[in-house]
């Protein structure tokens, strides 16, 4: 069994294995995460801070994922908006 902090409400649990999130966060947790991965197939090459600003989601948040590994990073190439 492990001892987890939720990463949300920051609630202590136990679990049979490595998680993030508690049972009543979960919905929560999934819920940015679907936002994200679909700001993401509209804007392929944003970074956290584009995300977090769209979407009123905290950078930590967005990187927290990719430490988790639900989100994955490419070395892509910035293109200029026109004005």
């Amino acid at each position: 069994m492990y001892d987890n902090i939720c990463k949300h409400c920051h609630k202590q649990f136990k679990s049979r294995m490595k998680t993030y999130t508690c049972k009543d966060c979960s919905k929560l947790d999934e819920d940015y995460f679907d936002k994200i991965e679909e700001y993401l197939k509209k804007y392929p090459n944003s970074n956290a801070l584009q995300i977090s600003e769209a979407l009123g989601i905290t950078a930590y948040q967005v990187l927290n994922y990719l430490k988790e590994g639900r989100l994955n990073f490419s070395r892509g190439r910035f293109e200029r908006i026109d004005d």
